[in-house]
C-alpha cells in the first residue's frame, strides 16, 4: 500500500470535500477544518463528527455513529483509494473540490 503521508493529507483534506464512489453510487465529506468533518452517505444517511490526522492516515469519530480509521493509498496512477485498517479498499476517491461542494451539515428538515 502506497498510503499518502500526513504532510500531504494536510493540503488535500482541511478545506475541502471529498466525492467517493461506492460501488455505483457516490458519498461525500467535507473536512471544514483540521478537526470537522461532515459527511452524506448515498443512503442519505447524514453524520458530523472529529477527525485528526494520525501516523500514515487519519481517524474520525462520528456522533451517534462509528468511530474508524483511514489511510489514502495512491494504489496505482492516478487513483486513490480509502482503505480502512484492515487493509481493505472501501472507496475510490473521485474528485477533490475546494470548498463546501455538497451544502454540509444537512440538517433534518
Amino acid at each position: 500500500m502506497a498510503a499518502l503521508e500526513n504532510a500531504v493529507l494536510a493540503k488535500i483534506m482541511a478545506g475541502t470535500t471529498h466525492i467517493l464512489r461506492l460501488g455505483d453510487k457516490e458519498a461525500a465529506i467535507y473536512y471544514e477544518t483540521s478537526t470537522i468533518a461532515h459527511m452524506l452517505l448515498p443512503d442519505g444517511t447524514a453524520r458530523s463528527g472529529a477527525w485528526r490526522l494520525e501516523d500514515g492516515g487519519y481517524s474520525v469519530d462520528w456522533e451517534n455513529g462509528p468511530s474508524a480509521r483511514w489511510f489514502l493509498d495512491n494504489y496505482a496512477t492516478g487513483r486513490i483509494g480509502y482503505v480502512d485498517e484492515k487493509g481493505e479498499r472501501r472507496a475510490e476517491l473521485v474528485r477533490i473540490v475546494f470548498g463546501n461542494a455538497e451544502s454540509l451539515p444537512r440538517r433534518p428538515g
